[in-house]
């Protein structure tokens, strides 16, 4: 009877077209319940995803939390708009995640993690990333000042993930997982290039192998790991596949990820896809499509608990 909420991006939109959404996806009876339709005109045409779409995915306290590019929403589960927020170190946000009494946003333009207080609802701490290719640094800044980093996005920071061990972080070009305990930033374990939603899960690490079109689970015993296929759609059925001059936009991009219950997760991917896979019998399960649009693609995955 699980439901899940998803985001989307659409690669290759135009201006007055929709370039992305929210969804409720009842994985029992497969349907499927737009929430939000994300068209904007102020946003950034430039390739990529940009400023297009809506991102990380959070759920606390009946509230909704969710990330477009430079800005923060807070909604009710009736998705009525609370507020919205934004930062001048906040630009091409990807992933969030809930720790405590705090929000934290990976800012992908800055390299940096911003912090967002829950009661309070303000910014209230920011950590940049540097690196000299072989070692990390980690520096604490402060969002309401001027001195903060500079937005040259070498890292390209897309995910973060919290625990009582710290905060784990990775991106395009960070070479693995990366860990902050709150004084010094070390690689927890290397990962292929191009991952999306690296997390530690059980003895090992979860994460979508993007660039192989694949979701793994990588343990300390070799036994236990595991990789599933991202699902493949019919070439086709696929629609739109001419309409992205980016040429960013192809099936089967493997991106969003998150846990159903011990040993099942859902993974995302593009078109609009969502797939549940079962670790404990290394099956996949229910596939649920959303559109056949290949420049649709999944981006935040959470339960939905309502």
């Amino acid at each position: 009877m699980t439901k899940l909420i998803a985001t989307s991006v659409v690669r290759g939109s135009n201006q007055g077209e929709s370039h992305g959404g929210a969804f409720i996806i009842d994985l029992a009876t497969k349907e499927i319940t737009q929430k939000l339709d994300w068209n904007h005109t102020d946003i950034d045409w430039q390739g990529r995803g940009w400023d297009r779409g809506l991102r990380g995915i959070a759920i606390h306290n009946d509230l909704v939390y969710i990330v477009a590019s430079d800005e923060l929403f807070i909604y009710d589960t009736a998705f009525k708009l609370i507020g919205s927020w934004k930062n001048q170190y906040l630009k091409h946000c990807h992933e969030i995640a809930i720790f405590r009494d705090s929000l934290f946003i990976t800012s992908t333009g800055f390299d940096s993690l911003l912090a967002f207080h829950l009661e309070k609802r303000e910014f209230h701490w920011g950590l940049h990333i540097e690196t000299d290719g072989f070692n990390f640094n980690g520096r604490g800044f402060s969002p309401s000042d001027d001195n903060g980093p500079l937005p040259l996005n070498k890292l390209h920071l897309n995910n973060i993930f919290c625990n009582d061990e710290g905060l784990y972080i990775s991106g395009l070009h960070s070479g693995g997982l990366l860990h902050f305990n709150g004084t010094k930033v070390n690689m927890s374990v290397s990962l292929p290039v191009g991952t999306h939603n690296a997390q530690p899960y059980k003895n090992g690490v979860l994460f979508n192998d993007t660039k192989s079109d694949v979701v793994r689970y990588v343990s300390r015993d070799e036994a236990d790991d595991r990789a599933f296929n991202v699902p493949q759609l019919d070439p086709a059925t696929l629609t739109a596949v001419n309409l992205d001059e980016s040429g960013i936009a192809r099936a089967s991009f493997g991106r969003g990820l998150c846990i159903i219950g011990d040993g099942v997760i859902a993974a995302g991917s593009s078109p609009s896809t969502i797939a549940v896979h079962d670790l404990n019998q290394n099956v996949t399960g229910a596939v649920v499509t959303i559109t056949n649009d290949v420049r649709h693609a999944i981006h935040g995955l959470e339960v939905w608990p309502y």
